[in-house]
């Protein structure tokens, strides 16, 4: 099935692209962006994201790996403190 029309993207494609990415680094965050540079392509009219991103999340090996998630949960936590640094609330 045709994907993007505009650069003539199939579901094989964003799947083996994929695979590839997973293959290659299995740390790596899987991006629609990302997909288009591994495919020598960029998007043009935007009118495919929605089903180019859900193909891409339906592809085997789409999921965020075990040590890179919650990340942002531990980040907003580390700012929290950061930005209170130890002082009074009130002046």
């Amino acid at each position: 099935m045709i994907v993007c029309s505009c650069q003539n993207i199939s579901d094989t494609d964003i799947r083996r692209a994929v695979q590839w990415m997973r293959a290659s680094d299995p740390l790596t965050l899987v991006t629609a962006g990302k997909i288009y540079h591994a495919l020598g392509k960029r998007a043009d009219c935007g009118g495919c994201m929605p089903l180019f991103v859900d193909q891409m999340r339906k592809s085997e090996g789409f999921q965020v790996p075990a040590t890179l998630r919650n990340l942002r949960v531990t980040a907003n936590a580390i700012s929290e403190e950061i930005a209170d640094e130890g002082r009074r609330q009130g002046y």
